[in-house]
């Protein structure tokens, strides 16, 4: 019995040293040299007005961005002020937006950095063919709000302190109208919405011109005031400042930015809407001087 004991301890131990000597063999060791990989984020959070969204041009460039960088891009339109929001409390990466007084606020507080002209094209006010307030012809877009307002038109405003929201506020505030009233109505929703609604009621509506375009064919409303320098549209896109929070990603914002100032962005920008409307439904503006629009940054 004790030989018995004595052999199967003895097989034990060499067992025990045949697999110890197995894991050293297969062992990996790593160089002392190799720093480890950080990994970047491959999500991007978007914030951008419905505009962009809605007239279908981020539809092309977002394919082209994700392809090139590896990135997925996930995009939330909503209202330029919404969008602005999100960038103060540090809840979106990139910005893509067109509320220039609004946007420098953020960048003289550090909220928003790396922040670049990127296009531009304008608004207009559109309205039923049969134009019961007669603006058709206005000058100015203030007269033909004037002339809605005392004719108590009906006007379809986005009412949702968008990009669009605080033109048309400027413009009501310029032909010193204070708005209210069974006339004057507020959807609180996105610029393809409002104008929708606008056209089933046979309302008016200030419009970026992409977003009118983009929708035309379904739409009983023509374009009735155009062409004042006073509604051009100006966009810009800027990172949110990594500083606001720990789940920024930083470097996705980054080559998001300089994508869309980027010469293949910028075509893409110039040649949108060609083939389908004539024209392009936004203008690059990455080799613009910002002072050349009245912008000082």
């Amino acid at each position: 019995m004790k030989k018995a004991l004595s052999f199967l301890l003895i097989i034990a131990i060499l067992l025990f040293a045949t697999l110890g000597c197995a894991k050293q063999e297969t062992k990996i060791e790593t160089p002392k040299d190799e720093t480890p990989k950080v990994e970047v984020p491959r999500d991007i959070i978007l914030a951008t007005t419905t505009s962009t969204q809605d007239s279908g041009l981020l539809d092309v460039l977002v394919p082209v961005f994700e392809k090139e960088f590896g990135y997925l891009v996930k995009t939330i339109a909503v209202g330029t002020g919404q969008a602005l929001a999100m960038g103060e409390k540090g809840e979106a990466d990139a910005l893509l937006t067109h509320a220039p007084d609004s946007e420098l606020k953020l960048v003289e507080a550090g909220d928003i950095i790396n922040y670049k002209l990127v296009m531009h094209n304008d608004f207009v006010i559109v309205g039923p063919p049969s134009d019961p307030a007669g603006i058709k012809g206005q000058s100015t877009s203030a007269d033909a709000f004037k002339k809605i307002a005392e004719n108590q038109g009906l006007f379809v405003s986005r009412g949702d302190d968008s990009g669009t929201h605080k033109k048309e506020l400027a413009i009501w505030k310029k032909a010193g109208i204070e708005v209210g009233g069974n006339w004057y109505q507020e959807t609180g929703s996105g610029m393809g919405q409002t104008i929708k609604i606008a056209s089933e009621k046979d309302g008016y509506t200030l419009t970026d011109r992409a977003t009118y375009l983009a929708l035309k064919e379904n739409l009983r409303l023509e374009i009735l005031v155009e062409g004042e320098p006073n509604l051009l549209n100006i966009y810009h896109v800027a990172q949110v400042n990594p500083k606001k929070s720990d789940l920024i990603n930083a470097q996705g914002a980054k080559d998001f930015v300089e994508f869309m100032v980027s010469e293949k962005a910028q075509q893409i920008i110039g040649e949108f809407g060609v083939d389908k409307f004539g024209a392009p439904l936004f203008f690059p503006d990455a080799d613009k001087d910002p002072s050349e629009y009245g912008l000082k940054y």
